[in-house]
């Protein structure tokens, strides 16, 4: 069985560091895969197979990516059977109401908005670990 991981698909710096730094200062350990964009995405998901890694715990999705748009990316996680199960959950800082309805419409499992303050985004990435790794529970079979 693979090591359990996080699948970061974000393609700021700052962000990446910012999340790296907030699951660290939560104790989450997971591996954190980090793709930039949403082509290397789709090839690392659906052409890659998961590169040998095994199915992500949870992805964390920006909505803002180059070359394939989150959103996009969304429609196509749910529509494959590889993927549809996983769960995903939009970690942004867009607070235009239509990305959070066109979100859910697509089937994310949850949107969260990114905080701008570093001790705010350091306890929403802990709630987020907490529920995903620790409380939710998925169908490992399916996966």
């Amino acid at each position: 069985m693979s090591t359990p991981y996080i699948l970061l698909i974000e393609d700021s710096d700052d962000d990446i560091e910012l999340t790296k730094r907030a699951f660290a200062k939560n104790h989450i350990l997971n591996e954190i895969v980090i793709l930039r964009d949403g082509e290397k995405a789709v090839q690392f998901l659906f052409e890659n197979a998961f590169e040998g890694k095994g199915t992500p715990q949870f992805i964390l999705l920006d909505l803002k990516l180059p070359k394939v748009s989150g959103l996009e990316l969304l429609e196509r996680i749910r529509s494959h059977e590889s993927t549809r199960l996983i769960p995903t959950v939009i970690l942004t800082s867009s607070k235009q109401d239509e990305d959070l309805l066109a979100g859910y419409r697509l089937g994310v499992n949850s949107y969260v908005r990114k905080p701008v303050d570093f001790n705010e985004f350091v306890e929403a990435v802990r709630q987020v670990g907490l529920y995903w790794l620790v409380l939710n529970q998925i169908p490992r079979s399916s996966l």
